[in-house]
């Protein structure tokens, strides 16, 4: 008979053994990561792999783990062949990695498990085995997985580094009420829908949601560019884990969308609306970016627009030489974190905010070419070197967007009529003549097509609209006065 004293020296040993190995296995794991920051470079190791874990190996397979659906799915993509190369440099023998991950049952696992306490466990859905969690790094990703991972945040893209002023106020108090709920509290604007050009600071307001609505812990706030919906909703269809995947979405407290211009196929915009739907009715909210109002998104569904122009929709509008120079000044902030000699004197950011108009990103990138100038050449920044550096990012300035509300607008006013008059089914003179020079003009003076003319102005055929172009056309060119009166309401409106 073995004594209790005579067994305790052996759990001793047996714990230095299981140190030991661990110290190997952390220390091939540094070597390993080495390999990988040589192979890839220090700024993609820097993004992709260094929170990823070593949890187990074996002499044929590695078991590694991630904090994110996200970044267990792009690994998985775009790297999973150098991760297995830089582990069989240091053990050939290694032929599989294994990508899960972390979650809060992260703890140790028994070495072995009973068959039957696996069914069982299995069998009261009270968790997974680790078989059960590991995805071959070649084997597809799940679709319901993939639409959590969500898209990529820029962690510059807070609201501490955005730049306020007359064009995007309304925008960023909306954004910041929304990202300051709590869960279980009233919806006041949903969705909340935000419109602007190229650069105006749509997406930086959107991840800026993200962000803060992430820092607690009550709410689920997932962000999405309509890409990524499109691809996780396809992959969904494909792998037969559509329910997995509209589950997932449903239930999240906030979803981000962005860029739904892109929005493309009938059963994919069906989906969205769906889930639109289902967010709303459910109090969960909904905040959405796209470069033109819902009215104005041809390609989607018209019960979509619908939904969405039910909400609060916000119009980020041009940047005003104020907010430029709050904007290049605010860059140049940024910048002075990494370079701290780094100065940009004050005649040169007026010079910029009055020369470069067209967006945001073109007065960032003026910034990083005066900032690379500066140090690559130990030069001191000049209005003379800026001027040479940012030539390119001067651009003529654009004509006026016109819209086709707007044309309704100063049309009705013209002729003393109503907006509704001119939509509706109404044939009197008074109201059929302005109606005709109303749609001559959004012909004229937008790109809109015949078909969208005819549905903006009550649900027309093209070929009214057609008649009517064609009618006002030959009537210019005879009577005098309607001449005028269309050059004035062209003038009224290019103004």
């Amino acid at each position: 008979m073995i004594s209790r004293a005579s067994v305790q020296p052996q759990r001793h040993s047996i714990g230095k053994v299981v140190t030991q190995m661990s110290n190997m296995e952390q220390d091939r794991w540094s070597r390993v990561k080495g390999r990988l920051r040589s192979t890839v470079g220090e700024d993609v190791y820097s993004s992709w792999f260094a929170r990823m874990d070593l949890e187990s190996l074996q002499e044929e397979s590695v078991h590694l783990s991630v904090p994110t659906r996200f970044l267990k799915s792009w690994i998985q993509a775009h790297y999973a062949e150098r991760v297995l190369a830089c582990w069989q440099a240091e053990m050939p023998a290694v032929h599989r990695i294994d990508l899960t991950v972390r979650s809060a049952m992260r703890c140790a696992v028994p070495a072995k498990e009973s068959p039957a306490a696996i069914d069982a466990r299995r069998e009261h859905g009270d968790g997974r085995t680790t078989a059960d969690l590991r995805t071959s790094a070649t084997a597809p990703v799940s679709a319901s997985h993939d639409a959590l991972g969500g898209s990529p945040l820029d962690p510059r893209l807070t609201f501490a580094s955005f730049v306020t002023g007359r064009s995007n106020t309304l925008a960023h108090a909306a954004a910041r009420q929304v990202a300051e709920g709590r869960r279980g509290d009233s919806v006041m604007f949903n969705p909340l829908y935000i419109h602007a050009g190229v650069g105006l600071g749509k997406t930086h307001l959107l991840q800026a949601v993200t962000w803060a609505g992430n820092a607690g812990t009550e709410r689920k706030v997932l962000y999405l560019t309509a890409e990524k919906f499109m691809y996780g909703f396809v992959a969904a269809l494909k792998t037969q884990t559509a329910l997995a995947f509209k589950e997932a979405l449903r239930g999240i407290d906030v979803l981000v969308i962005d860029d739904l211009q892109f929005l493309q196929g009938k059963s994919t915009q069906a989906e969205f609306c769906h889930t639109l739907n289902a967010l709303i009715d459910a109090g969960r909210q909904v905040v959405i970016a796209a470069d033109r109002p819902p009215s104005d998104l041809e390609s989607l569904d018209d019960r979509v627009r619908s939904r969405l122009a039910g909400g609060l929709v916000v119009e980020m509008g041009s940047l005003g030489e104020d907010l430029r120079l709050g904007i290049l000044r605010s860059r140049v902030e940024a910048a002075r974190t990494h370079h701290a000699t780094f100065d940009v004197p004050h005649a040169v950011l007026d010079y910029l905010a009055k020369a470069i108009t067209h967006n945001g990103r073109d007065l960032e990138g003026a910034i990083n070419r005066l900032l690379a100038h500066s140090k690559l050449n130990a030069q001191p920044v000049t209005l003379e070197m800026a001027e040479r550096e940012v030539r390119d990012l001067i651009r003529p300035q654009e004509p006026k967007r016109i819209k086709i509300e707007d044309i309704q607008r100063v049309v009705a006013r013209q002729y003393n009529v109503s907006r509704s008059d001119l939509l509706s089914s109404r044939r009197t003179a008074n109201v059929v003549r302005p109606r005709q020079v109303a749609m001559y003009l959004a012909k004229t003076l937008t790109l809109r097509s015949l078909p969208e003319i005819g549905r903006r102005f009550g649900g027309r055929d093209h070929t009214t609209v057609l008649h009517a172009v064609r009618k006002i056309e030959a009537l210019v060119s005879k009577d005098a006065t309607l001449s005028d009166e269309v050059e004035l309401l062209k003038r009224q409106l290019q103004d």
